[in-house]
């Protein structure tokens, strides 16, 4: 029933100048939808006042959640945090251990299911 795993990853910028940030999220999201079948939703917001993105991402198990974050830990990660700090991750869902070890590196805050519905 609750096999999706999804998460919205905040990040704290540290410029409000959002060109360079543009740029690694377009190569991300073009690489995401090319490469992962397993990647329902990957959708990136911004604040109005241009100072927290949000990084909402959903997958269809835990072996598509595992595949992006082998590719996003090897060519991504340093460079999104060169754009400012991590300060939430909230990750929904019940994922198994070998993608809790993986995201507990990133400070990850777990939300157990516990009733409701997707389409």
């Amino acid at each position: 029933m609750f096999e999706h795993i999804s998460w919205i990853f905040e990040v704290t910028l540290n410029s409000k100048d959002l060109s360079g940030l543009k740029e690694l999220m377009n190569e991300m999201v073009d690489a995401t939808k090319e490469n992962e079948p397993g990647t329902l939703a990957y959708e990136w917001t911004v604040s109005e006042d241009g100072t927290i993105c949000h990084i909402y991402e959903c997958y269809a198990s835990d072996e598509a959640t595992l595949a992006h974050l082998a590719m996003f830990k090897e060519k991504y990660a340093a460079r999104l945090m060169t754009f400012g700090d991590a300060t939430n991750f909230v990750v929904y869902g019940a994922p198994n251990a070998a993608v809790i070890e993986a995201l507990d590196g990133f400070g990850a805050d777990y939300r157990a299911p516990i009733g409701g519905f997707r389409r």
